[in-house]
């Protein structure tokens, strides 16, 4: 199963607009995507609602699993979005 482990980059975390933003991208990928918190907490990456429940603040490192078609493509899209500040887009 690919995945990929990332430094969130957007200065207010996961929340909000940044989440919205991943969260979209992830139900639009061809295969369903995993991300997993620091914590060790998962949950699909396509729901907003859990997206924003683990809570996932700036500088915290993420993994994100798939394994479906083109699931290195999707997490490596999804994984990029993950190293900007969403924020300032």
């Amino acid at each position: 199963m690919p995945e990929r482990t990332v430094v969130v980059a957007s200065r207010v975390g996961l929340h909000a607009r940044p989440a919205a933003l991943f969260s979209q991208a992830a139900a639009q990928a061809p295969a369903r995507v995993t991300l997993t918190a620091a914590s060790g907490r998962s949950v699909n990456a396509a729901s907003i609602l859990g997206v924003l429940s683990l809570g996932i603040d700036h500088g915290e490192r993420v993994t994100l699993t798939s394994d479906g078609d083109d699931a290195d493509a999707a997490l490596d899209a999804l994984a990029d979005m993950l190293e900007r500040d969403l924020d300032q887009e």
